[in-house]
């Protein structure tokens, strides 16, 4: 049984890095420009935080469909149908750029936010078959894999641009063109090759262990609300840091006079952070436990913060730092909350669950996203960079102030 499962689980960590690679790529193209073609499409620095909320806020809708849909049919339904449903917005959203139509850009960039969801919500499949004390490595893997597609997004963004530019399309609209493609592709190596499905196959050999007498696989583990608690808040928050002061750095770099390169190096940076750490978090988070984890992700954004407030706008090298380390801040949260959360759900409700974490995590990044313009526009930028900082800040108390327990069938330190 332990050998089926090994097998079964890199069968599954193969392809599904394959997918991620692919979903890394759609996923930061439109990051990238996002604020910039809102800035230039709408005509205020206010609204550029509008397609961020937007597909974060379609992100939401996602992660509860993605959630659902995986419960019942299993991982390679729900997330080849979030990457195929992101596809379809990245192209809307090219369309809407070529025909300048702000009525379809909405919708479009809604959509698009399907693929950010699935794109998160493929970790859980890393960890679905692992074991317990491997489950925080597990994710780190499908994380990392992201890195590829996520840096050479960034990068694409000038010859994306000059691509569409050559055809008669807004600069803007390439990056977006790529993001479709990336996502049409990721859903296609999932329908393809994630046989078997790893959720559905965990709960049969749960199943079959529960029968033979055995907890080894997690089969009776029972779900405890208040580490779930504990992990989905500590997300929220280091969601809420990200997005917020993510969004407007672009619009901040160009305010200043710089380049669209040079705002797709810093972007690169930072999405690099989020996710290249990835191994060596998912190590921490099995070895010396999940929560010092999150004390870490809360202590790196207020640094985060801080280097971005102070940083001299026109010091490409030092909002690069601080991006670097807000990136660095969410991996650290993401890693140790996902491992937690998935410590304190069972397997009979644990796609449900997530999705509707998620939920709470796009829903917070959202309203960030919102927020961050007119915080900028009111206040500037620095205000804006010690508010992510003081949603850091409260990810301490968070954590530290409640005990958190695996739940018994884990065999690992959740606190």
């Amino acid at each position: 049984m332990d050998e089926l499962r090994h097998y079964l689980q890199r069968r599954v960590l193969t392809v599904v890095v394959c997918s991620q690679v692919l979903g890394g790529a759609g996923l930061a193209a439109g990051v990238t420009v996002g604020a910039l073609l809102a800035e230039d499409m709408l005509g205020s620095t206010a609204l550029a935080g509008l397609p961020a909320a937007l597909f974060t806020g379609g992100s939401a809708a996602a992660a509860l469909l993605v959630g659902r849909v995986s419960q019942r049919r299993g991982r390679r339904t729900g997330l080849a149908l979030g990457y195929l449903i992101g596809a379809v917005g990245g192209v809307g959203v090219a369309l809407a750029a070529v025909v300048d139509s702000v009525w379809l850009l909405l919708p479009a960039l809604t959509i698009y936010g399907s693929g950010v969801a699935t794109n998160l919500q493929a970790r859980y499949a890393g960890a679905d078959l692992a074991e317990p004390a491997q489950r925080g490595r597990a994710v780190s893997i499908v994380l990392v894999a992201t890195t590829l597609g996520a840096v050479a997004g960034p990068s694409l963004v000038g010859v994306t641009g000059d691509l569409a530019a050559a055809v008669g399309a807004p600069p803007l609209s390439g990056p977006f063109a790529l993001a479709g493609a990336a996502y049409g592709l990721a859903a296609a190596v999932l329908l393809t090759f994630l046989h078997p499905d790893p959720l559905l196959t965990a709960r049969r050999l749960a199943a079959e262990a529960a029968r033979d007498g055995s907890e080894r696989t997690g089969g009776r583990q029972s779900t405890s609300r208040r580490t779930a608690g504990v992990a989905a808040t500590a997300m929220v928050l280091t969601q809420v840091a990200m997005v917020a002061v993510m969004t407007m750095t672009p619009v901040h770099l160009i305010a200043h006079g710089h380049s669209l390169d040079a705002v797709g190096a810093v972007i690169a940076v930072h999405i690099a952070s989020m996710y290249l750490p990835s191994p060596l978090t998912g190590w921490l988070a099995d070895s010396i436990g999940r929560r010092p984890v999150l004390v870490g992700s809360g202590s790196v954004l207020i640094a985060a913060g801080l280097v971005a407030a102070l940083a001299d706008p026109g010091s490409v090298l030092w909002l690069g730092v601080a991006l670097g380390l807000l990136g660095l801040g969410w991996n650290l949260g993401l890693v140790g909350g996902t491992a937690l959360l998935t410590d304190a759900t069972n397997l009979a409700d644990r796609a449900k669950t997530q999705g509707g974490v998620d939920l709470a995590i796009a829903l917070a990044g959202a309203s960030a996203s919102i927020a961050s313009g007119g915080v900028v526009a009111m206040a500037g930028y620095p205000a804006l960079a010690l508010l992510g900082g003081v949603a850091g800040l409260l990810v301490l108390p968070v954590v530290l102030g409640v005990r958190t327990h695996a739940a018994p069938a884990t065999a690992v330190r959740a606190g």
